[in-house]
């Protein structure tokens, strides 16, 4: 059976569409890792496997910046990028899609870390030169004082062209401010340039409608938008599940055909997390081991949400 590489090639950006190398729409959906860093063996390409058996068909793998462990803390940054690079390369043998993420979160602002972030691009589009299932976000939840949209498009009008020295046509996305909620800020004044998506966060116990019209306006006005994280409790990444919230996100990126990562591709002690605490296997999951959000996660990408 053909992979979704081999089905669905490069991808383009038209509209407000991803499509595929055939000019169609087309669905990116599977997890985001948590940290690498704090979970490093769930990048294997059995537990991969076991996302594309679902019907998955994305990896998402975040290398936070700024938190205990991460790139420019106290993490060991040829140990985070061999992470990185088994995680690329799992994907990719089995025809999968993966998105390097450059994951600010406690670093609130992008342009803190600039210089950095286009050094580390300008080496991870080096070496994935030739990798056309390789997609890169550039700044994961722009937040706090100050972090307006002019801030974050600066930043992407500074990094963007460090990437598409190597990575002409690869799609890039665009974190937003307000931890990746204001795309409608970003509709009003989007960054020059093709081949560009704009990151939507939600959790569904948090974020409601309010935030679905955001996306709307956004997609109205032509924004191609892309909902890089997401999960079905509260903004913490913890708390009660919210199903009703949840089916209403799942309808409204199916009718526009929205590509999603499902927050987060692990076994921590959280309502986002995939696995249960007890479960060890890094792979091969049976529902047992699966928490309600994993489950929830097999069921999306198979089809039953």
């Amino acid at each position: 059976m053909a992979t979704a590489f081999e089905k669905h090639g490069a991808l383009s950006v038209r509209g407000t569409q991803l499509t595929d190398k055939d000019g169609q729409p087309f669905q990116l959906k599977g997890p985001s890792t948590l940290g690498i860093v704090w979970y490093p063996e769930y990048i294997n390409q059995a537990a991969f496997e076991t996302i594309r058996n679902w019907g998955g068909n994305l990896i998402r793998l975040a290398m936070y910046t700024a938190e205990d462990g991460g790139y420019l803390t106290d993490g060991d940054q040829d140990y985070l990028k061999g992470l990185l690079d088994t995680g690329v390369k799992a994907a990719t043998e089995l025809g999968m899609y993966v998105i390097i993420d450059w994951h600010i979160l406690s670093d609130g602002n992008p342009q803190t870390n600039k210089e950095e972030a286009k050094k580390f691009f300008a080496e991870m589009t080096e070496k994935y030169a030739g990798y056309d299932n390789v997609l890169y976000e550039i700044c994961n939840e722009p937040n706090g004082e100050g972090v307006d949209w002019a801030t974050v498009k600066a930043y992407a009008e500074e990094v963007i062209p460090v990437i598409r020295k190597k990575a002409p046509k690869a799609v890039i996305i665009i974190g937003t401010p307000n931890w990746s909620q204001d795309v409608d800020h970003a509709a009003d004044d989007p960054v020059a340039g093709e081949q560009l998506m704009y990151a939507v966060h939600y959790y569904a116990a948090t974020h409601k409608q309010y935030l679905r019209d955001k996306v709307s306006y956004a997609m109205d006005k032509g924004l191609p938008v892309f909902i890089s994280e997401y999960s079905n409790c509260d903004a913490s990444g913890n708390g009660d599940l919210d199903e009703e919230e949840a089916r209403k996100w799942a309808e409204f990126a199916d009718e526009r055909c929205m590509s999603y990562a499902q927050w987060n591709l692990a076994n921590r002690d959280e309502t986002s997390s995939m696995v249960k605490v007890p479960c060890t296997k890094t792979s091969g999951w049976e529902d047992d081991d699966l928490t309600e959000t994993g489950l929830w996660m097999k069921k999306r990408l198979g089809g039953e949400i």
